[in-house]
């Protein structure tokens, strides 16, 4: 066994031993032993300092990670006035969510990773300790001393609908170019690299060069209409956007009345270099991009359920198509499926995220 291989399975057994250990037990120089790590650092075999050891086959999910507020009235809205409502708190956040349904997801050869922004609060601690609780990897976070932690608010009619939605979300701005630069040697090795668009566009671009030079698959889910103008304008080294309708239609810039119409502008999107769209479309089900189907799209009805709640569905839709697809690369219809099946049972519960089997 060469040095550089004895030294790894030394890194691998003690992740905090020294420079200056190493160098005794193998009996070289330390400066040999400097030139051995920065060649396994840039082999992706370890991330840098404290020798950290990258899983197998990361899921590593970037962006936003907040407290969700749900309100739900108890009868039809009335403005203007004071309504009567029952409220939950949970935790929340399109990339927080997705990342804990993949680790309910996740098997031993598919770890979960979370990039955020966090508040020096009583909010952002739960959120780091939460996660960590279920087997989510938070130690690349970001936490940024005198904010607070981001919040999701939602009004929710008598029957769980959506009928408002207040985001504070200004705390990812923090995940800048620079700081997400820190964390390129992760992604290289990781199985997916899901980024929500809570990201700046500059955040978003750096993540699509970066997909373009190293050949990770990475994936981009939408989080709102307004938010749809950080997605850049060229999008190559895209393997998948996930959006709903009303999302693809702010980005169309007009209404998309039917099937055809979503599927031309899914193709607009592929122009510009995206692989695949998905677009959830509620109880319609879901489209999506299929370059082997002759009509350009595949359609696949909802799962008829009891709604309780829609508040996480579609994060639970797009952990369960990443999960499918770090699986089956290929195979876009099973994943598809797999999302509106955890869509489905999530929309059943109060939790914006449910634990299901």
């Amino acid at each position: 066994m060469s040095k550089k291989e004895q030294l790894y399975q030394l890194v691998r057994s003690h992740p905090s031993i020294s420079q200056q250990a190493l160098a005794d037990q193998l009996h070289i120089s330390r400066s040999a032993v400097a030139g051995y790590i920065a060649s396994l650092i840039r082999e992706g075999r370890i991330l840098g300092r404290a020798y950290v050891l990258p899983s197998e086959r990361p899921l590593m999910c970037i962006g936003g990670a907040n407290i969700d507020r749900k309100l739900r009235t108890y009868a039809a809205l009335q403005m203007g006035t004071s309504n009567p409502v029952s409220q939950i708190e949970s935790f929340g956040g399109v990339a927080r969510n997705i990342a804990e349904n993949l680790a309910h997801l996740a098997s031993p050869d598919l770890s979960v990773q979370l990039i955020s922004a966090l508040g020096d609060d009583v909010a952002g601690e739960s959120l780091r300790k939460h996660a960590e609780s279920v087997g989510i990897d938070v130690k690349s976070c970001l936490q940024v001393s005198g904010e607070a932690t981001g919040s999701y608010t939602a009004l929710l009619d008598e029957q769980g609908g959506l009928l408002l939605a207040m985001a504070h979300m200004t705390l990812c701005d923090a995940l800048t170019p620079e700081f997400l630069a820190r964390s390129a040697q992760q992604r290289r090795n990781a199985a997916l690299v899901i980024a929500d668009l809570n990201l700046s566009q500059a955040s978003l671009q750096m993540l699509l060069q970066e997909a373009q030079q190293s050949g990770s698959p990475l994936l981009f889910v939408a989080v709102s209409e307004p938010k749809m103008q950080r997605l850049p304008l060229r999008l190559d080294g895209l393997r998948l956007l996930i959006l709903n309708q009303y999302e693809l239609q702010a980005l169309a810039g007009r209404m998309l009345d039917d099937h055809a119409q979503i599927a031309d502008a899914c193709a607009s999107l592929q122009k510009r270099g995206a692989v695949d769209i998905v677009v959830t479309l509620g109880a319609d089900g879901v489209i999506w991009t299929d370059a082997g189907n002759q009509a350009g799209f595949c359609h696949l009805l909802a799962i008829p359920v009891t709604v309780t709640d829609v508040t996480g569905a579609g994060d639970a839709f797009a952990a369960a198509v990443c999960w499918s697809l770090a699986k089956q690369p290929d195979d876009l219809a099973a994943a598809c499926q797999q999302g509106l099946l955890m869509a489905a049972q999530t929309v059943q519960n109060a939790s914006s995220v449910a634990i299901v089997s």
